[in-house]
């Protein structure tokens, strides 16, 4: 790199130079473990060489003595990242600690945060709140030399803290394969701006993979992909309607999701579970009003969970950098084993 570009240094372009992670340099220079001798002594001396200096700013963060920790997450309306976001602020108010919360519900708001951040705002740690990030956005947050914590799904070779997706849509898959049902639907979530959360990866993934270990392929008529919410939910139910062979029951991703389409079931005339069953996952706080079959989850303990873990990692300690809490099927009243004839609509 040109001496002329030395003012413009940052620790990606060390690390790029030094054929090491974003990580792997911030640890060298601010002294921690996990990095070889050899490895440290070279990052030394390409940082002089290239004119790098860890600003006081940056010593003191990677220190961690600001007493704050961000949370990043795609919106603050909805009831499952909500109950995250005071989970984790009552672990950490409980502990002195400042939160800072950024909603990031568009992609001008996601690339200014991952943009100005670092020059802006210091913080001991990042908690993520199930939001997807590309490695890239991981590699800013490490170059902040700060802990990033996700909350809300398990992301691999990150700390965080939520359930097995996958094996809470089997459990609720399975449930309705117990009750005798072969043809099953799925109405799963997508991202309008196009990010793959974990979840809606996971939960259709498991969807295929119950369907499979009993015998029976994935039809693709029956997976049906809507925007995440009660409006969505409505959505994917009108367009199975339109299906000349019906299922007998539904898999929704989410209770929200199912919400909507037992609206748009019930303003077919179809009944539930009678004519068709329908399976959520959350255990929203309106599940048991609707009466609604689910798998149990609990947000706001996830949350404080991801709150606890980031001040260990801010203390230098090691816990289990992956914590997966238990979800549990809830039957209530909208699964019924199908009835002997498969419904089909009126032409």
């Amino acid at each position: 790199m040109a001496n002329g570009d030395r003012h413009s240094v940052n620790m990606v372009d060390v690390a790029r130079e030094a054929g090491v992670s974003v990580s792997a340099v911030s640890r060298a220079l601010a002294g921690g473990k996990g990095v070889s001798e050899r490895t440290r002594l070279k990052i030394q001396q390409l940082s002089e060489q290239l004119g790098y200096v860890v600003s006081p700013e940056a010593s003191k963060l990677a220190g961690g003595r600001t007493g704050r920790v961000g949370l990043i997450t795609p919106t603050i309306n909805e009831w499952f990242y909500s109950a995250v976001i005071a989970g984790v602020a009552a672990e950490l108010t409980a502990a002195g600690i400042d939160v800072l919360l950024y909603p990031l519900d568009s992609s001008d708001e996601r690339r200014r945060f991952f943009e100005e951040l670092p020059a802006r705002r210091k913080v001991d740690a990042v908690i993520n709140i199930a939001f997807p990030i590309t490695e890239e956005e991981w590699e800013r947050l490490d170059a902040m030399g700060v802990h990033a914590v996700v909350a809300g799904t398990i992301t691999p070779g990150r700390p965080s803290v939520g359930i097995d997706e996958e094996l809470a849509a089997r459990d609720a898959v399975n449930h309705l394969l117990g009750l005798g049902h072969r043809r099953i639907a799925m109405i799963s979530a997508v991202d309008p701006e196009g990010n793959h959360y974990s979840a809606d990866v996971g939960r259709e993934r498991g969807y295929r993979s119950a369907l499979a270990a009993a015998g029976i392929d994935a039809d693709v008529e029956l997976v049906v992909p809507v925007p995440w919410g009660i409006e969505g939910g409505a959505q994917g139910m009108d367009k199975i309607l339109t299906l000349s062979r019906l299922p007998t029951a539904i898999f929704a991703f989410s209770d929200e999701v199912a919400y909507g389409a037992l609206q748009s079931l019930r303003r077919s005339g179809l009944r539930v579970p009678q004519d068709m069953s329908i399976i959520g996952i959350d255990d929203h706080p309106m599940a048991e009003t609707m009466d609604l079959t689910t798998v149990h989850q609990t947000p706001f303990e996830q949350g404080v969970l991801a709150g606890r873990l980031s001040l260990s990692l801010i203390k230098g300690e090691s816990p289990d950098q992956q914590i997966v809490c238990p979800a549990n099927l809830v039957v209530r009243r909208s699964t019924c084993p199908p009835s002997a004839i498969e419904m089909a609509l009126p032409a």
